[in-house]
């Protein structure tokens, strides 16, 4: 018989998030504070995996909108970005807060002090906003998924794991603008003993 194994729901954001956030580059928290949680230390081991589903809205500005890209960040300040996107192409034609959704599923591949640990991690995420290239418009495409990052899978950026960590998840932008912006309506973060 197999090892028993169940998920636990680690955090969800339970009510509504902070609104649509726009006009800015650098990536920040898009999830309601009350939706953070502290892991404790030494709470990874290898093997361990997180599944994060998040939902919500972008808009997106028609000339030149840019790229976006989503991260699950962890550390004593939430400020090590453990999984990345990469930047994803918005499309060339202007939205206003059109739905989407994200799933990102990591695994624990290296635990230990100082930047020892880590995470792999896959996204797959749809909305009508995301295309392949730039340039494209709705009439060229359908809606699709997108696989992230859309590079030769690696492991995140490395964090210490023997200390507290705040589970965060954070969005940016490339391009500046009250057109260009994201809502998070819910979100939530799985825990995966295997």
């Amino acid at each position: 018989m197999g090892k028993q194994t169940f998920g636990e729901i680690l955090a969800v954001q339970r009510g509504a998030g902070p609104g649509l956030l726009a006009t800015y580059t650098t990536a920040k928290s898009v999830i309601d504070a009350n939706a953070l949680v502290v892991l404790p230390a030494n709470y990874w081991y290898v093997g361990r995996g997180l599944l994060v589903k998040v939902t919500g809205a972008i808009s997106n500005i028609v000339t030149t909108p840019g790229l976006m890209n989503f991260q699950v960040k962890m550390g004593p300040t939430a400020n090590i970005a453990v999984f990345d996107t990469g930047n994803i192409q918005l499309n060339a034609t202007a939205h206003t807060t059109l739905p989407f959704y994200l799933e990102i599923l990591m695994t624990c591949r290296a635990i230990g002090n100082g930047t020892s640990a880590n995470f792999m991690g896959l996204a797959m995420t749809n909305g009508l906003m995301f295309t392949r290239t730039a340039g494209q418009t709705d009439d060229a495409q359908d809606m699709q998924g997108i696989v992230a990052p859309a590079t030769n899978p690696a492991v995140g950026t490395g964090f210490d794991s023997t200390v507290a960590s705040i589970l965060d998840f954070w969005v940016g932008f490339t391009i500046s603008n009250a057109g260009n912006g994201v809502r998070i309506d819910q979100y939530t973060a799985i825990d995966l003993p295997y």
